[in-house]
Order: C-alpha cells, then structure tokens, then sequence
C-alpha cells in the first residue's frame, strides 16, 4: 500500500481534499499542531494516522522524517496572510518546512504535491491574466513566503525531485468564512461599497481545488508543473453582487449603494501608511481586477471528464451557507 503524508487538514482546503482521498487505497498520516483541538480532525482519527508537530519546528520534522518511509508528501499546510505572527515564524513554518519536504523527498525518491498560492503574483497581478511566466511579486510576507518556497520546489526539480505546485485562488464553499463569504454577508446586509468602475475577480470553486489536488495523486505528472486552479471564467464584481442580491433579496443591488473609486484608493492609501496588510488586501480585492490564466489545469479536466465550476452560479453554495447560520 502506498503512503502518503499530508499537512493541513484542520484548515478548509486541506479538510476537503482528505475527504476526498480518505477511502482511496492510501496509507494516510497527517501532521497537525500539537495542542490543537481533537474535534478539528476527530471525523477523520479512525481512518488515519495523527502526527503532531508543528511545521515551524524544522529540528522535530527533520527528524520526523527522516524515520519515516512515504511515496507521497501532500504540503498544504501555511501559516496564512493576516495572521499575528512574526516573519520568522512565517519563514519557518512556509519556507523552512518545505525544505525539509523537498530535502526527504529528493532523498526517498518521493513525489511532492505542494499548496502554493496565486498570490505569488501578488494580490493584484501585474499581467492579466496572470499565468506561469508572469512576474512573481512579493508584495507582502505571506507572499513572498510561497516565492521562496517554489524557488525552493523548482530549484529541487532541477536535481531530480518529483514534485507539482498547485496555486489556489481565493476559494469558497460549504464552511468556509473567508472573503466569498464575508462578500455575501455584505452584500445580504446592504453594506457592500461598490466601486463605480469595472472590476473582474476570479473565484475558486473548493470542488474545482480537491480535483486538482486529487488528480496529482492519481496520476504520473510532469515533475516542475504549475497550475494556477480556479472557476473557468473570471467574474464581474458588479454581476455577481447583483446575482448575491437577487438570490437573497430577489432584486439587484442598490445602486445608490456604489461609492467612488477614489474612496477606495484613499483607503488603500491610508492602510498602506499604517502597514496593515490586512486591510490593503481587501481594499485591492475589491477594487481593482484579478484572474488567472487556468488553461491547463482545464484541459488535464477535461480529460477525466470532470465538469468546469462557473462562479456565477456557484457561489449559490457560499449563499446557502450564510442564510443557513
């Protein structure tokens, strides 16, 4: 039986992708956070083995790893952009524990299936769309983490390490509070500003994630591929608030609702002064346009003949989720 070790799986992506694989005919061990909360895997525990160790701990996973035998390491564990930590712990537990998986890997002659980000491009890509050869922007730290740590991958790649970069959009579904949701909640509260300028963003679907996650596992890829994975087609902002507001309040968004784009270049401003890169991010998300070249994460779909996700209508799964809370 083969082995497979994965990261992340207390967070969202991860959690969706290892019920998708937990009843294939691998051997599965996860690594989570000592301390961390047994009701957060416990739908998993009789199915898997549990590692606790905290990635940013390089000394403990090097020696983790080193007593162990995988075919297979599936890195989607991070330390996310927004959280209270310092840049050390940021490199440690995004950079310095993809060393360490690279360096077992190469070593063991182990694939490497690894969780990057789109924003590598930065938040607000320079090229539209943004694709493989676009420039890599580290315009905060959790960016240029995931920089580092495909530089890290690709470098690897050249000395004869298998492994496959999958680059997430910003991803919604069932149980996921991040920025989709909290669009919704805006949007079905009547406080969304919405700028008075064409915006395009580009979702990703959490079934259209588990696909390609699952799809590096089942089958013999090109070692050094990238994919950027999200919906087939980008979204206007405009339509799809409109599309949030008929489906909960059965008309379109109130026009006198939408704001000048000059408050939220203010704002930007303003939060690039006092260096909250929380706040930068969602002032360019909703904007300014973002979307990504997918085309070949497409066509490796569509021969398995799995069915593309349109955000529009989709998001209907983000908006059931808020309406049932």
């Amino acid at each position: 039986m083969h082995k497979l070790l994965i990261t992340g799986i207390t967070g969202f992506v991860g959690r969706e992708v290892l019920k998708a694989i937990i009843d294939s005919d691998w051997e599965i061990t996860a690594i989570i956070r000592p301390k961390t909360r047994a009701s957060r895997y416990q739908e998993f525990a009789d199915k898997i083995a549990i590692k606790e160790l905290d990635l940013a701990d390089t000394n403990s996973l090097r020696d983790y790893l080193q007593s162990s035998d995988f075919d297979t390491i599936m890195h989607i564990g991070a330390l996310r952009g927004g959280r209270k930590a310092s840049r050390a712990q940021y490199y440690r537990c995004n950079v310095s524990s993809t060393e360490q998986m690279v360096d077992y890997c190469v070593k063991h002659d182990a694939r490497l299936i690894f969780c990057s980000s789109v924003g590598v491009f930065g938040a607000i890509p320079e090229e539209l769309p943004a694709n493989n050869q676009s420039r890599k922007n580290p315009d905060n730290y959790y960016h240029f983490t995931k920089i580092e740590a495909e530089k890290v991958i690709n470098r690897a790649v050249l000395h004869g390490l298998t492994a496959a970069i999958i680059r997430p959009s910003i991803t919604y579904g069932k149980g996921d509070h991040g920025f989709p949701y909290q669009l919704v909640k805006m949007v079905a509260k009547y406080r969304f500003p919405m700028i008075n300028k064409s915006v395009w963003i580009h979702l990703c679907h959490i079934e259209a994630l588990v696909e390609a996650f699952k799809w590096c596992l089942e089958e013999d890829f090109t070692s050094g591929m990238a994919w950027n994975v999200a919906d087939r087609e980008s979204v206007q902002l405009k339509a799809l608030v409109n599309f949030i507001s008929r489906q909960i309040h059965k008309k379109n968004y109130p026009s006198f609702l939408t704001v000048d784009r000059f408050f939220f270049a203010l704002g930007e401003r303003i939060s690039r002064f006092l260096k909250n890169e929380l706040f930068i991010s969602r002032f360019e998300l909703i904007s300014k346009s973002w979307f990504y070249d997918v085309q070949d994460y497409y066509d490796a779909m569509q021969k398995k003949g799995i069915k593309p996700h349109y955000t529009i209508p989709d998001i209907q799964i983000t908006i059931d989720d808020y309406l049932e809370k």
